[in-house]
């Protein structure tokens, strides 16, 4: 009986995959009609593309914006990618991405589902991924009125502070009581990410995240998000299911799904367990959902512990990542610009400091000062606009076919609007590559929460906009300011070991979401209250 060698495997594979490539081009150019849209139209910008790929090669490995951004300047504001078997619309410019957010936000309103995502979050029984419709409109709404609205954002500020307490005490341990701030740094992104996580499973799970050990729900939460970075074969040839299962990718979702809901199931029965006793924890996110699924019959809502536990990853996986990295963000490009840190500095202490004569404390600031706090917002809305946590957004699709500028637009196509490349276009702003704070006060005029969704005349865009725009910009925005506010109100910041401003280089990661590559290492000393006039 002949034996098969582990090399012998993979060739097969590979000449299976490539034979069901052959069949899936000949089934895809049969059905696309080339790139016209089948009615006459002009033909979409779009680069060449290859048989049975089509543009896939001209993405590279990583950090797609870019790659993006590049063929912009190639191909216009708006072309055509074919991924595969997929037709992809890239959106590069604010004109355009008004279009698509704004005058047809009523066509491209669905979304497409991952692979990854499907099998993690529960076949898309959550509001970031689930198809438009009646199902999103009602996930929408208990997202939007019951767990993310501006009343329930505040019924969270106790805890906000909490943390931020704790959070400011770990730097102080860290930097060693304020010696030579210009010595040795500290991680601030494991401080950063440490505050985040806490605040969020907190709100969410309450205090226990399901009986999990802290370190290990942190771990199950990086693998988690990093899995649903991974773009699977099936993704872009919906017929080659297969290779998913061949190369291990199947199996890796299974695991993290049953470890997810297995988290998530002994939260829920803990939850179950407790409700109608009074605790020293206030409501979490998952007090309400069950109070939801038990009560909101009334209401018109028909929530099952599916929709629970899948609203529940929402929150994990949308707000961890995008707080964290906001923060990040912000501190680095205020180390690297030392004339703006001054300025945000100053103003933070002015308006923490001289209100009614009162000398100033060594106690966290309080949320009720964040609303003076003009520049400090400002400067994290620049980070945003330069940094936004998801570069491409989340994708989007045409539920009917469309036209836009012209073009004919068949259903189903896909959208990647590339907020990176809108927030860096020169024709956009003024001076684009630089990080300059005042833009955001001349251009937001004191505006709230809104501005995140198209603020500029859509040239800012880190949330999205319309209908599927992120529905906890509120909640994540309030720990990021306080936060903020709290770092540079008590301590000054420097680089470690005398290191020069100049050679400070801000480097993104890979991936869909990415931070700085190398963690944000930091030099504190931590401030001297006695020593400020008021």
């Amino acid at each position: 009986m002949a034996c098969v060698h582990l090399d012998d495997h993979g060739m097969l594979i590979s000449l299976l995959f490539l034979a069901a490539c052959l069949v899936a081009a000949v089934r895809s150019f049969r059905s696309s009609g080339g790139e016209r849209g089948g009615r006459g139209g002009a033909a979409i910008p779009s680069p060449p593309a290859l048989p049975v790929i089509g543009n896939l090669h001209q993405l590279g490995k990583d950090r797609f914006h870019r790659t993006l951004q590049a063929l912009a300047r190639r191909h216009g504001p708006l072309f055509l990618l074919r991924l595969g078997a997929v037709r992809v619309l890239v959106v590069s410019s604010a004109t355009m991405a008004e279009a698509v957010l704004k005058e047809q936000d009523d066509v491209f309103c669905s979304r497409p589902q991952p692979h990854t995502v499907r099998g993690t979050i529960y076949d898309c029984h959550d509001v970031g991924f689930c198809p438009y419709g009646e199902r999103w409109r009602q996930l929408r709404r208990v997202a939007a009125v019951h767990l993310l609205s501006a009343k329930r954002v505040d019924s969270f500020r106790a805890l906000r502070e909490e943390e931020v307490a704790s959070f400011l005490d770990r730097i102080r341990a860290a930097s060693c009581g304020g010696g030579d701030h210009r010595g040795g740094g500290i991680d601030v992104s494991e401080l950063i990410i440490s505050l985040t996580n806490i605040v969020v499973s907190r709100a969410t799970l309450g205090r226990n995240r399901g009986s999990v050990e802290p370190g290990k729900f942190r771990d199950t939460m990086i693998e988690f998000t990093n899995l649903l970075d991974i773009i699977a074969v099936s993704d872009v040839f919906p017929r080659l299911g297969w290779v998913d299962w061949a190369t291990g990718l199947d199996a890796r979702i299974k695991r993290m799904a049953s470890k997810l809901d297995d988290i998530l199931e002994k939260a829920l029965r803990e939850h179950e367990k407790s409700r109608g006793h009074e605790g020293e924890e206030a409501r979490d996110f998952m007090d309400d959902l069950l109070s939801i699924v038990n009560d909101g019959g009334g209401h018109g809502y028909k929530l099952d512990r599916i929709d629970i536990k899948g609203l529940t990853l929402d929150m994990f996986a949308a707000g961890t990542d995008t707080i964290y990295k906001t923060i990040e963000w912000t501190m680095a490009e205020l180390i690297k610009n030392p004339t703006e840190m001054a300025k945000v500095q100053a103003e933070v202490r002015r308006v923490a400091g001289a209100e009614g004569g009162r000398a100033i404390a060594v106690v966290p600031l309080p949320e009720e000062k964040l609303g003076k706090m003009t520049l400090l917002k400002a400067a994290m809305k620049e980070a945003l606009r330069l940094h936004p946590p998801l570069p491409l957004l989340v994708p989007r699709e045409a539920i009917r076919d469309t036209e836009l500028h012209g073009y004919h637009i068949p259903a189903k196509t896909r959208v990647l609007i590339n907020a990176w490349a809108i927030g860096r276009d020169g024709e956009a702003w003024e001076d684009a590559g630089q990080f300059r704070p005042e833009r955001f006060v001349v251009h937001e005029g004191g505006a709230g929460d809104d501005h995140f969704f198209g603020g500029a005349g859509f040239r800012f865009v880190p949330f999205g906009g319309g209908r599927r725009g992120c529905p906890g910009v509120a909640f994540g925005t309030r720990l990021a300011e306080l936060a903020l506010a709290n770092m540079v109100y008590h301590f000054d910041w420097v680089l470690p070991d005398g290191q020069d401003v100049d050679s400070f280089q801000l480097v993104e990661a890979t991936g869909m979401s990415p931070g700085l590559m190398n963690a944000l290492v930091l030099a504190a000393k931590p401030l001297k209250f006695e020593t400020i006039p008021v």
